[in-house]
């Protein structure tokens, strides 16, 4: 034991790498956090290291190595700035920092967590807004074929989050609803979350922050005036004054009325207060269908802003018309956060063309640039490629300046090989412990792989259309191929639990040979295991239905090659040489559409995929790894969240205030 270390010393070592999620992205600490005991393994760090016992404490004590490395694992914490100086606030309903904070669903929080990561990568004076919700997510588990939900609860102090002084008023229906705010450090960045769950609400009240993405339309609502209306009073009395805000997706376009009621108690009329406030909200649009967006009906929405209205000194009907999309009868949140801002964009450049058309008659619609989703390199990329990758070709490779993916050329192609196998290797493990030993799945098998949320655009049954010839290609022995799936249907999507249901019913036939597997529960660490583990990601919505799509970049940076559909990023990056696509049906007819492109699908798979994977008549041919490392050199600098951050920092955010 060394003299000069204490349990407290090593236990404050520990609980100060656990409570910043930094180490969701550090790979040294992750390795630390790897020597906690195994029974344990799943659970927060911090939650892990308060579970020690005496006998633990001491055999790390006793351990030199374990005590330095808890100690640089300390140190290399990135502390936030104590003063709340940032000038760009960053508004989300989810954020995916990590499995072990549920507080996100999928893609847009994702898309959240990676762009504070990056943030903080890039010391960016950003602050984060969203709201705790005590029941998270909901878990998925199958039976009988179908999908059953079920929600647990979160204590947010075992996950690292600092409860703020004061508590945050707002008003919702003529009632008054508290809300506390906690803070969650992710690296440099602050992330604060409202959270009404306290003995000072009603039941109702306390319910507001209870789940993501549940209840009827005017839980939505209320939601929405939290987190919008919410997060700007706590900012401020925080001490926030940021000059930019920005909102991910329009749930959070609420904030604009505490904003515009800022400016009216200055003495500005409502239109001068428009005219104030727009230079300093940006809005990213996320969904490249009207069924996406968020409407509301005016009777309800006439009981929510009344209190607006009276401090604007407008009528009601003036407030509606901020919404008005021409066509319907609703309160529009996408029209609304278009009129509220003056800089908007999609999140890829073929999602920037849709929704310009889509939102032509809206004012700053025909505007709506594009920024190109990324994704957090260092988060998603299993941690012995990330080895690999800072020995040969060095640790610059995750800061997207060109070329910087060029050394990839000197990677011997046993080492690239090696690395794919273990990935392999460690899904394979990975679905034994998931679904158990009723599969067949070969580490040394092409692996293909589909994770997403199961709404019906997307199209997770596709492969299913011809079924006969799916049957015929998992059963080959000698070019074999598996299929992993994963993913989520909403709650009250009953569509889209058909679709899901259909899969898990072919997953279990004797005609899926044990080849094509479901893994039940899609969360962040499902999505590692299976793009460290899959050699093509399978991506086929209706086009263009896909807004971006992240998942494939995540599969290109470890090695993957992306199989889509020419929608979202892939649309943009494909050279015909990084990957593969699926031809797109010219028919307008559903049906026809699909039974084309299952077609299409299933031919370029069996000609052009199986058969330059086994070209040298084992797994991953020399062609294969030399389409991995082109995959690397073109998407590799593009598709990453420090590329995609910079770019809203100087076309968004710093030209209009952010230093």
């Amino acid at each position: 034991m060394s003299p000069l270390t204490t349990r407290t010393q090593l236990e404050a070592w520990l609980i100060a790498a656990s409570t910043n999620y930094s180490w969701t992205w550090d790979r040294r600490t992750q390795q630390l956090f790897g020597k906690l005991p195994s029974a344990t393994a799943g659970l927060h760090p911090k939650i892990r290291v308060r579970a020690l016992t005496d006998a633990d404490f001491d055999r790390y004590l006793a351990d030199d190595g374990f005590i330095e490395d808890a100690r640089a694992a300390a140190d290399r914490v990135p502390n936030p700035d104590p003063a709340p100086s940032a000038q760009i606030a960053y508004f989300s309903p989810e954020y995916g920092i990590s499995e072990t904070l549920p507080q996100y669903s999928g893609g847009l929080g994702i898309l959240a967590g990676d762009h504070l990561k990056a943030a903080s990568d890039l010391d960016l004076p950003l602050v984060a807004v969203g709201l705790f919700y005590r029941d998270g997510f909901f878990h998925q588990s199958i039976t009988g074929g179908q999908q059953r939900e079920h929600y647990e609860r979160v204590d947010p102090r075992s996950l690292g989050l600092e409860q703020m002084p004061g508590i945050v008023d707002i008003t919702m229906d003529d009632r008054i609803v508290k809300a506390r705010v906690w803070r969650a450090d992710v690296g440099r960045t602050k992330l604060y979350l409202l959270d009404t769950d306290l003995e000072l609400n009603d039941e109702r009240g306390k319910r507001v922050s209870d789940r993501l993405y549940s209840g009827d339309r005017e839980h939505r609502i209320r939601q929405e005036l939290l987190m919008g209306v919410g997060g700007v009073r706590a900012l401020r009395q925080l001490g926030y004054q940021p000059d930019v805000f920005h909102l991910n997706e329009g749930h959070a376009g609420f904030l604009a009325l505490e904003l515009l009621g800022e400016e009216v108690d200055k003495g500005l009329t409502l239109d001068e207060a428009i005219e104030a406030v727009r230079p300093h909200i940006v809005f990213t649009t996320h969904t490249p269908v009207p069924a996406g967006i968020d409407r509301f009906p005016h009777d309800l929405m006439e009981r929510y802003l009344g209190v607006w209205s009276d401090r604007y000194g407008v009528s009601i009907d003036q407030l509606l018309g901020l919404a008005h999309m021409p066509g319907e009868d609703v309160f529009n949140m996408a029209a609304f956060c278009l009129r509220m801002s003056s800089r908007a964009n999609g999140v890829s450049q073929l999602h920037g063309s849709v929704s310009r058309e889509m939102f032509s008659e809206v004012p700053g619609g025909s505007e709506i640039t594009a920024i190109t989703n990324g994704v957090h390199s260092r988060t998603w990329i299993a941690n012995d490629l990330q080895a690999t990758l800072d020995d040969e070709i060095g640790v610059a490779w995750d800061d997207s300046a060109p070329g910087c993916w060029d050394g990839v050329d000197d990677i011997a192609d046993d080492t690239i090989r090696s690395v794919r196998r273990a990935g392999r290797q460690r899904l394979v493990d990975f679905v034994t412990g998931r679904v158990g030993a009723r599969h067949a799945l070969d580490p040394d098998a092409l692996t293909i792989g589909f994770a997403r949320r199961f709404a019906t655009y997307k199209r997770a049954d596709l492969l299913l259309r011809d079924a006969d010839r799916l049957t015929e290609l998992l059963a080959s022995t000698d070019r074999p191929v598996q299929f992993v799936f994963a993913g989520k249907a909403h709650p009250a999507d009953e569509p889209g639990k058909e679709v899901l249901s259909r899969v898990v019913e072919y997953a279990s036939s004797d005609a899926a040979h044990g080849r094509f597997l479901f893994i039940p529960d899609y969360e962040m660490a499902v999505a590692r295991a299976m793009y460290a583990g899959c050699d093509v990601w399978l991506n086929n919505p209706i086009r263009p239905n896909e807004a971006s799509g992240t998942s494939g970049e995540k599969s290109a940076l470890n090695g993957g090659l992306n199989f889509s559909i020419l929608d979202g990023w892939w649309d943009e990056c494909y050279d015909g040489e990084n990957g593969w696509v699926i031809p797109t049906s010219e028919a307008d007819d559903r049906a026809v559409r699909d039974s084309e492109e299952a077609s299409a699908l299933h031919d370029v798979l069996a000609s052009e995929i199986v058969n330059l994977f086994y070209q040298d008549g084992g797994s991953m041919s020399a062609a294969w790894i030399a389409r991995v490392r082109h995959n690397w050199k073109t998407l590799g600098p593009f598709v990453t969240a420090r590329r995609m951050v910079r770019e809203y920092d100087e076309r968004l955010y710093r030209p209009h205030g952010a230093p």
